[in-house]
């Protein structure tokens, strides 16, 4: 096995890629500046009269192993996810509770008989979690922007928290909206034939997978930060 002494740039940071888990983007604007990083310490070697081969060593050697740099690294990549996820969540939070209602408006039942109660509370229900989906963001949001530039593990254990509860508001949130949905279709015919119900319909669709995509990538880098730190 070779030395610690041994590796080369290009090596090191396969091997640091390797470890680290989180959106593609984000995860490649590090590790570019961490090759730029290493690319700069090679040249100063190289000026200082070292040949490339000995210089990149140096240089590696400086920069540290995977395990001494994917925990913090790790810990940018789940601040990333977190601020994604929150991103997203508080948009479709935002849509749900403002046009929710207006999707009714002006049907042919809208007039009509007063719903069940259990439909009503349901109803109502439904905002309210929305309501604390949307708290839940902007507090990701704010933790996401606080822990990429400081990087305290108070910070890091705060935002996981939020990350998790903003999780199961939102998976909260999809079964009592299916739930409702699918009581409306009982409850009116209509509503299925609806062009604003099915609009909103397909745009909650569209938002539902941007969301299912950002918590699995939320998910997967928060458990990877752990599994590294």
């Amino acid at each position: 096995m070779r030395g610690y002494e041994d590796i080369r740039v290009d090596e090191r940071l396969r091997e640091l890629a390797g470890q680290l888990h989180g959106p593609a983007r984000l995860k490649a604007d590090l590790l570019t500046e961490a090759r730029h990083a290493l690319e700069d310490a090679v040249e100063a070697y190289r000026e200082g009269g070292l040949p490339v081969a000995e210089a990149e060593r140096r240089a590696v050697a400086e920069f540290g192993t995977p395990a001494q740099l994917a925990p913090g690294y790790q810990a940018e990549l789940a601040a990333g996810a977190l601020r994604g996820l929150a991103l997203r969540a508080l948009a479709v939070a935002v849509v749900l509770m403002v046009g929710g209602d207006l999707t009714w408006q002006g049907s042919s039942w809208s007039e009509g008989p007063r719903p069940p109660e259990g439909y009503l509370l349901l109803s109502t229900s439904l905002h309210g979690i929305w309501g604390l989906v949307a708290g839940l963001a902007v507090a990701g949001l704010l933790l996401g922007v606080l822990g990429a530039r400081h990087g305290s593990p108070r910070l890091g254990r705060l935002a996981r928290a939020v990350g998790f509860g903003l999780t199961g508001g939102l998976a909260l949130g999809a079964l009592a909206g299916s739930a409702l949905f699918g009581w409306s279709v009982q409850l009116w015919d209509a509503a299925l034939t609806w062009p604003p119900m099915i609009i909103g319909a397909v745009l909650v669709s569209a938002g539902w997978f941007a969301l299912a995509r950002a918590a699995r990538c939320w998910l997967r880098t928060t458990l990877g930060a752990r599994a590294v730190g």
